[in-house]
């Protein structure tokens, strides 16, 4: 595909072939271009930062990922994206998620949050919402190298060195005093310095696809984002531009490979044990067939060291419910600028700075995360599809849901109460026989 925007923009320099006697130097490398590495890159540009940032594909290309919360949209005004975001994606006002038999389903508006200021988000193609996002980066001031390999890393004292790959095979010398690993599932870093983890708490694996003809809710509910509980997981169905809608499977990794026949087969077999879901798509076609991935979920032991940040899911990836992803990463790269300017302007607290930046990154993390291990439970189940007002606990839920997780709003009084709630109707579920309790012991068993 053709890439307009990129191509009016002035020739880089180029980058300095290895073994010539000075290498490329800049402040800061990024390591994928993705919406971590864009938006870290771009911050730290308008901070007046030279950052060379490589990417090893060319934009656009297609991603899953592709529903954002409310919180998303600050940052995106911040960057300056906003009437852009509008121009491409599709307004989204809230989550709908349905009952087991399909009958019904209930509704979080992001309008009934405890502080409703941002009540609605977009769903986007991952394609054009990445390419948005390094355009952006590269009109602020960042050498963006697209189809550029990084090939190794070397870390000291002083500073960085990177040896990389450009797409005529012309390998590289940069040089930069911090590295910021955006690199997403491939992890280079993490992966390196051997920092990678299986998260042992939650195994998932997806099969997604973009489909024609799925039906969309009515009125205001057109562009929300749609879930179905099946016993083995949970689809989420994405209404994005052109008539086009994103469904994706997210299960046990067990039952992809118990399967008999192939990925699609699976998915169109489960599709039409969904209630609800398969009425939905009885006149749908998949665009480009359905494709799959393993067991995504995975955190690293450290997210900063010496000369390093790793943001978004360069560290840690949960899972895609709630669609934290996206969120999570621009919001980690905004703490990481900041970071980063400070330890560059303060090299002896440094160490300071990367604590505090771990330390609100977490944040968010651990707020998601509970709720994200414990999404396929039937208690999990049962609260959702029957939700209560009192005690403001529908608002608390609600404003997890839009990304509000960073101690924005006084919320962990209500998240203690929900999470006692959860408890007695797991308790309440188990006393309810032998059913109950094998799956509510088998999904407990993977994260206690």
């Amino acid at each position: 595909m053709s890439d307009p925007i990129s191509a009016n923009l002035p020739a880089h320099t180029p980058l300095k072939a290895a073994g010539t006697a000075e290498p490329y130097r800049c402040s800061v490398l990024v390591v994928g271009g993705g919406p971590a590495g864009s938006t870290v890159s771009a911050l730290l540009a308008a901070r007046g930062i030279d950052v060379l940032l490589v990417e090893k594909d060319r934009h656009p290309r297609f991603h899953i990922g592709e529903s954002l919360l409310p919180r998303n949209i600050p940052i995106l005004r911040r960057l300056g994206l906003e009437d852009r975001l509008r121009s491409i994606g599709v307004l989204k006002r809230g989550a709908d998620f349905s009952v087991p038999d399909g009958s019904r389903h209930i509704v979080f508006n992001f309008r009934d949050a405890m502080r409703p200021d941002e009540p609605t988000a977009f769903q986007v193609r991952r394609s054009e919402f990445d390419h948005m996002l390094i355009d952006n980066a590269e009109k602020a001031g960042v050498r963006v190298y697209q189809e550029t390999r990084l090939d190794d890393l070397d870390i000291g004292e002083d500073g960085v060195t990177a040896q990389v790959t450009g797409p005529d095979g012309t390998t590289s010398v940069v040089a930069a005093d911090w590295v910021v690993d955006a690199t997403g599932r491939d992890s280079f870093l993490s992966r390196k310095l051997a920092l990678k983890r299986r998260d042992p708490r939650h195994a998932s694996a997806a099969v997604f696809g973009h489909f024609d003809g799925v039906e969309r809710r009515p009125g205001d509910e057109a562009g929300n984002i749609s879930i179905y509980w099946f016993d083995q997981g949970w689809f989420w169905v994405i209404p994005l531009r052109d008539g086009c809608t994103s469904v994706g499977m997210v299960c046990y990794p067990r039952y992809l490979k118990d399967r008999r026949g192939g990925l699609e087969d699976l998915f169109r077999e489960t599709v039409a044990r969904t209630p609800g879901l398969a009425e939905r798509m009885r006149y749908a076609t998949a665009r480009d067939g359905v494709q799959g991935t393993g067991n995504f979920s995975y955190r690293s032991t450290q997210m900063t060291g010496n000369r390093f940040f790793l943001v978004g899911d360069a560290y840690a990836f949960i899972d895609p419910v709630f669609s934290s992803g996206v969120y999570l990463a621009m919001q980690g790269a905004e703490y990481a600028a900041e970071a980063i300017e400070a330890c560059l302007a303060d090299p002896r607290s440094a160490a300071r700075y990367q604590r505090r930046y771990e330390r609100r990154v977490k944040r968010g993390l651990r707020v998601f995360s509970w709720f994200i291990y414990r999404f396929t439970s039937p208690a999990f189940r049962s609260l959702f599809t029957q939700p209560t007002d009192k005690f403001s606990l529908r608002a608390a839920v609600i404003s997890v849901l839009s990304g509000d997780v960073y101690g924005r709003t006084p919320l962990w009084s209500r998240l203690m109460l929900f999470r006692a709630i959860y408890w007695f109707t797991s308790l309440v579920l188990w006393r309810r026989g032998g059913a109950y309790r094998g799956r509510l012991a088998e999904h407990e068993a993977r994260f206690n």
